[in-house]
């Protein structure tokens, strides 16, 4: 899939990070048609999300398994094969790179995209050196990059700041997804990489991820409508 063809509505997907399926289904109903595609992470997923994945998948909504996996090949090949029934659109794996390959193997034949995750949107530079690597944030997501790319991933996470040199070493054939999103005013929380919605387009973004400024809104339709209306001007 390339950028170009991606319709402007589906660049949103929005994290149902949410304790159980009946809050996220509530979300989801106050969402409506502002929103057609979702996260589905550890929270929900380890709370029944992985049946509504496959419900939101058969009811024509889009689907981003966020479960970030990284195990031993086999174990990863054969995780990769049961989310692959469930109709989801994107799943992520660490960037490492036997954990990819077995993504990627696992997954042919099927309609599901891996993405690789570089370094987390929490972490910065004193994170990494304190958990014992000796690169920095750029250097790292950038050679995790391009393991990727080799290895044939469909696309990259990382922070919208990575963004732009990003795209110019993968190219316009893998998708470039976004957490980190966080409207003009909003709260930062626990992200320490942020960008704006239009920003983060301008900088080569395909999709951008946002929970908090939606789930947590006084009006979340209202809050999905103001980020999907910053998306398509930035497109234009």
């Amino acid at each position: 899939m390339q950028p170009a063809r991606i319709a402007s509505r589906d660049r949103l997907i929005v994290a149902l990070d949410l304790p159980s399926v009946a809050a996220a289904e509530a979300m989801i109903d106050k969402l409506g048609d502002s929103v057609t595609f979702y996260k589905i992470g550890y929270q929900l997923g380890y709370a029944g999300g992985l049946a509504m994945a496959k419900q939101l998948a058969g009811s024509g909504k889009k689907v981003f398994l966020d479960l970030k996996m990284h195990d031993i090949g086999n174990t990863v090949a054969r995780g990769v094969e049961s989310v692959a029934s469930l109709g989801a659109t994107f799943l992520t794996v660490h960037a490492y790179p036997q954990t990819m390959k077995a993504a990627v193997d696992a997954r042919a034949g099927s309609g599901l995209k891996i993405l690789a995750v570089t370094v987390l949107t929490s972490y910065d530079d004193n994170d990494l050196h304190a958990a014992g690597y000796r690169l920095n944030v750029s250097d790292l997501v950038e050679t995790r990059a391009r393991q990727a790319q080799a290895l044939g991933v469909d696309g990259i996470v990382s922070s919208p700041e990575e963004a732009a040199a990003l795209r110019a070493i993968i190219g316009d054939r893998m998708n470039l997804v976004t957490p980190g999103i966080r409207p003009a005013g909003a709260a930062t929380g626990d992200q320490k990489r942020i960008m704006t919605p239009a920003r983060a387009i301008a900088a080569g973004a395909d999709y951008l991820v946002v929970g908090r400024p939606v789930v947590d809104a006084s009006d979340p339709k209202a809050a999905a409508d103001a980020i999907q209306a910053e998306i398509a001007e930035a497109i234009a």
